[in-house]
């Protein structure tokens, strides 16, 4: 490594450890942070944004005026496809439990909202023309009820099982309305393409220098209340990120 660089600010994909006030990873992680982004921006910012972008643009091919339904849309991950969507082009519909997460997606771009809490989400979805592509980090009923609210060739990307149900796709659903699901694992990249991150960080990072990624942390609290994040986290009483500083 280039003495030189010692100081440089840096974020790093640790995979784990990351919750420690020092650690030891491999120089070719440590990714050089823009001046104009906190700390506390890039603490969620990398695997947040980049599993967003490169889901929405490198998977699915979302295009402008397409519309873009997603789930969990408060989320740490959910909130950052709301906003990359928009940035994209399209029109997006976002759904999230109460009208308090709900206007948290408002604010970060979402064209339409529906409750997941109430009423029936592919009569509300159908109801504003259907999607074209599903960001799903939530999993069971929910992505059974987007699957069948996708228009024909419609792209659904299941990202997580926040619900802890992994749904069970019917192959001749998928058939009848020509439809693809297509998987992602971020860090997966890192191991055969790891361009693939590369560009897409440079293009997030671009983005957010032009004001047009805004990251939304809800908590921030020092390591020793690292378990009281968690817990945040386990009762869903987080939007966008919770990040853990080091004083």
């Amino acid at each position: 490594v280039d003495p030189g660089l010692a100081g440089t600010r840096v974020a790093v994909f640790a995979g784990a450890g990351g919750l420690a006030e020092a650690g030891c990873f491999p120089a070719a992680r440590c990714l050089p942070l823009p001046d104009g982004m906190s700390f506390v921006e890039a603490a969620g910012f990398q695997i947040a944004y980049g599993t967003s972008h490169v889901a929405l643009s490198h998977k699915a091919r979302l295009a402008p005026g397409e519309t873009l339904l997603v789930t969990g849309a408060a989320g740490g991950v959910g909130l950052t496809a709301v906003e990359i969507g928009k940035a994209m082009g399209a029109t997006v519909i976002a759904c999230a439990r109460g009208a308090d997460r709900l206007e948290v997606a408002r604010a970060a771009g979402a064209d339409h909202l529906v409750d997941s809490d109430q009423g029936d989400l592919r009569a509300a979805v159908l109801a504003l023309g259907g999607a074209d592509v599903v960001y799903d980090p939530v999993g069971g009923p929910l992505f059974a009820a987007a699957m069948r609210a996708c228009n024909p060739d419609g792209r659904l990307l299941p990202i997580g099982f926040a619900s802890g149900e992994v749904p069970q796709i019917k192959a001749n659903h998928l058939l009848v309305k020509n439809l693809s699901v297509i998987g992602l694992y971020w860090g997966g990249y890192l191991s055969f393409r790891p361009e693939i991150l590369t560009d897409s960080l440079a293009t997030l990072f671009r983005w957010h220098a032009e004001g047009r990624l805004h990251p939304h942390v809800s908590h921030v609290l020092p390591l020793e209340r690292a378990a009281e994040g968690l817990e945040l986290l386990r009762r869903r009483k987080a939007t966008g990120k919770v990040v853990i500083a080091m004083e």
